[in-house]
């Protein structure tokens, strides 16, 4: 897939850097090509190119939103016409919201016309991005929104970056859900002091 991601920071370069080593093609989209963070995540990925947010956007198949939650009030305006895009939101709206919106994803829907969005690589942290595979464990990942096709496509790039698994989370109505299962992780990593390189698995008996 040619995949364009908006966010050059852990998230968007750790995403891009699985991606490519899985064989799809990576853009970055972004305001300012010059900018140290936009450089830093060509040097990590030498195959990847910058084009500008609404370039990235019109040249892919799928847009990954890897900003701050706020930015997306932005981002939506220079997106141009995505309406047969999938749109994968990885933001978290846990101390700042897009306001008047909950989430990035539920601005999104509103500002732009892709009925193609889900939520999906919020959960954890870019270190278990990097890797999810813990002694013999591999780590799940999760997917919210109402989109079967985009659903479809956050499952297939979960587990080529090497997710075990990709669960369906719920509709529209679980993206706020799991942007407090996020907030969990970072209570238990940060807050709590478990450290940044813990995960979650869905266990069955």
């Amino acid at each position: 897939m040619l995949i364009a991601i908006i966010g050059a920071g852990n998230i968007g370069t750790t995403l891009a850097t699985g991606w490519v080593g899985a064989g799809h093609t990576v853009v970055f989209g972004a305001k300012n090509a010059d900018s140290p963070k936009v450089q830093a995540a060509l040097a990590a990925v030498p195959s990847a190119k910058v084009l500008s947010v609404n370039e990235a956007a019109q040249t892919a198949e799928v847009i990954v939103i890897a900003t701050p939650a706020q930015a997306v009030l932005e981002i939506a305006s220079n997106l141009g016409n995505v309406s047969g895009k999938v749109i994968i939101d990885t933001t978290n709206a846990v101390r700042v919201k897009p306001e008047p919106y909950k989430t990035a994803s539920e601005a999104l829907k509103a500002l732009t016309n892709s009925p193609h969005i889900v939520k999906c690589f919020n959960s954890t942290g870019f270190e278990n991005i990097q890797n999810p595979h813990y002694d013999g464990v591999t780590l799940d990942m999760f997917v919210a929104g109402d989109s079967a096709h985009g659903k479809q496509i956050a499952i297939i790039l979960a587990k080529d970056i090497g997710f075990a698994e990709c669960y369906d989370f719920g509709g529209d109505d679980k993206v706020e859900l799991l942007e407090h299962f996020a907030a969990a992780w970072i209570n238990l990593a940060i807050m709590q002091k478990h450290g940044r390189t813990i995960g979650f698995k869905l266990l069955r008996r």
